[in-house]
């Protein structure tokens, strides 16, 4: 009996051990393992991944193409040129047209790190506006995102901007992505894209 047991807690372990492994998800040179939505520009230079708003200066968006449901996400953005991006969650894509929750990436004042549904119920939360001043534009910034079930949290740079539960949320399914808004000027830089999965295998 003993030994059944001490056989299960080493399973035990050895799942939290995967499930906590981190992955890459910007391997620092190409697009692979992502997909383009729509025509504004992503590309790679210098090892950091870049996004540029094209002629049409419209809505773009770069997914996974892999689905993630719970998981810790962290990331690094620096903001050049007006700067208004942000981060999905559990996302799908029909052209440019996105179902799923964007973690904010803006300028100052405009609710970085809050959590939108497109095409849906809007600003779900804001941050406390006092929090904005965590956001250091035109620098490196580090954003994580939790999601577990129907709970999302976000940080940035070490301060925690929002934590919503949501069963809508909670029944998502999808890829992660990174947008560029539209109305042209923008331009973003991220690097170190690092995902631990949260699901227990």
């Amino acid at each position: 009996m003993k030994k059944q047991i001490l056989v299960g807690l080493c399973l035990l372990a050895l799942q939290l051990t995967f499930a906590q492994e981190s992955i890459s998800l910007f391997n620092g040179k190409n697009l692979d393992g992502w997909v383009n939505h729509g025509e504004e520009k992503w590309f790679v230079e210098d090892g950091e991944l870049i996004c540029e708003s094209g002629p049409k200066a419209e809505y773009g968006y770069l997914s996974t193409k892999n689905f993630y449901k719970d998981f810790e996400l962290t990331l690094e953005f620096k903001q050049e040129a007006d700067g208004n991006s942000g981060v999905f969650i559990r996302s799908t894509f029909e052209g440019t047209k996105v179902t799923g929750w964007q973690v904010e990436v803006a300028p100052p004042g405009k609710h970085t790190g809050g959590i939108y549904e497109s095409y849906g119920r809007n600003w779900l939360i804001k941050p406390d506006p006092e929090k904005d001043k965590a956001l250091k534009m035109g620098e490196w910034n580090t954003m994580k995102i939790r999601v577990e079930g129907p709970e999302v949290t976000s940080w940035l740079n070490g301060v925690e901007m929002v934590h919503l539960k949501d069963e809508k949320i909670g029944k998502g399914e999808g890829a992660i992505a990174l947008q560029i808004h539209d109305g042209g000027g923008i331009r973003v830089k991220w690097r170190n894209i690092q995902l631990v999965s949260l699901d227990v295998q």
